[in-house]
């Protein structure tokens, strides 16, 4: 029995454990146990009461200012330059206001037989010019199935883009060899938008 504990006392997992640090998942693993992580308390310093509720006062009303901030900035409306009516037009309103006129029900009838007869008529031209683009498509591929029947040389010719169409021309070299040791811009840009409070 005294040879056991004196076998177990030289354990040097059960050496150690006495520290606070153990091995036992073998001897290269050391880890702290929690009472090494602590360490004393501080002592907390009292403060007068008034103190405190002059610093909460103070937080409250920054606050409270910066809330009557945002709300009078939300009642005003970022001007839009292109929107604003000029003075000179403003000074004219009156005089540039239409009369509202009211018509009578055979004249609203009237417009109306004549907004339907109009979109019959554009619907109707609409669905002429399909038709001869139709015919004109049907044509040319007639045309050109013939002509291929006839010669395949003149059938490519006819197929053929024809560049005498286009007198677009394009002078100078097609790619722009790299630059060496280019240092290229980081997106500086300069800021010019306004700045509304």
């Amino acid at each position: 029995m005294l040879k056991l504990l004196s076998s177990v006392a030289m354990h040097p997992s059960v050496l150690v454990g006495s520290r606070g640090i153990s091995t036992c998942g073998g001897p290269l693993l050391f880890r702290s146990s929690l009472p090494m992580f602590a360490e004393p308390l501080k002592k907390k310093k009292r403060l007068d009461p008034q103190i405190l509720k002059a610093r909460e006062d103070r937080k409250r009303k920054k606050i409270e200012k910066s809330i009557r901030k945002l709300e009078k900035v939300s009642k005003t409306l970022k001007p839009i330059d292109e929107v604003q009516l000029m003075a000179s037009l403003s000074n004219e309103l009156d005089i540039r206001q239409r009369p509202i006129e009211v018509h009578s029900n055979d004249k609203l009838e009237e417009r109306i037989v004549a907004a339907k007869a109009w979109s019959m008529f554009k619907h109707d031209e609409h669905f002429f010019n399909l038709q001869v683009i139709s015919d004109l498509e049907y044509s040319q591929q007639r045309a050109l199935n013939e002509l291929r029947e006839v010669s395949e040389d003149l059938y490519l010719a006819a197929i053929d883009f024809d560049e005498s169409l286009f007198t677009y021309q394009l002078t100078g070299p097609v790619e722009t060899p790299p630059i060496e040791n280019y240092q290229s811009p980081d997106g500086e840009y300069i800021d010019i938008s306004k700045k509304w409070d």
